[in-house]
């Protein structure tokens, strides 16, 4: 997104990304740079490589949803204890548990890449017959009963189960 594009979303009424947020570079913005760069070396004395902190993402996920935490882990049905532990960056949550959380935030599709990105777990892909079905409820705004819903439906494991 560029800096236009955030101005306008947030104008609009939309939430910025926390990329924009800091004034920081884009994650585009830096690719662009590295690809260009004639060596790894050139690139890596210029840019903030320096990886994001899951709990803090998390932190502005509530802020940006105006959520609270005992919330998103009713709504989430992680345990308590261990999402207390993921909020506070002490503990890092499994795939299933990070996805589980998104729902329960409410996320869109871009944030739960973020969340997965920053919890060490591979993206979700739409070839992956389960993903796909979890990708279209992210950007359906599904809760996460009626993903799971989805995924028993289309006879996939459910989110929580194991």
């Amino acid at each position: 997104m560029r800096a236009d594009d955030a101005r306008d979303r947030r104008e609009a009424g939309g939430r910025s990304d926390p990329e924009e947020e800091t004034g920081e570079p884009l994650t585009e913005d830096l690719l662009e740079r590295l690809l260009t760069s004639a060596s790894p070396a050139i690139y890596l004395q210029g840019a903030p490589t320096e990886g994001r902190d899951l709990g803090e993402y998390l932190r502005w996920l509530l802020d940006a949803h105006d959520m609270r935490r005992a919330d998103v882990i009713r709504r989430s049905g992680v345990n308590a204890t261990f999402a207390y532990q993921i909020f506070q960056g002490t503990r890092r949550p499994g795939r299933e548990t990070t996805l589980q959380l998104a729902f329960g935030i409410g996320c869109d599709l871009r944030e739960t890449q973020r969340m997965l990105r920053l919890a060490d777990h591979g993206s979700l892909w739409p070839r992956d017959r389960r993903d796909a079905i979890i990708i279209y409820c992210l950007e359906h705004r599904a809760t996460l009963s009626r993903c799971n819903e989805e995924l028993y439906r289309l006879g996939e494991r459910t989110l929580g189960e194991g």
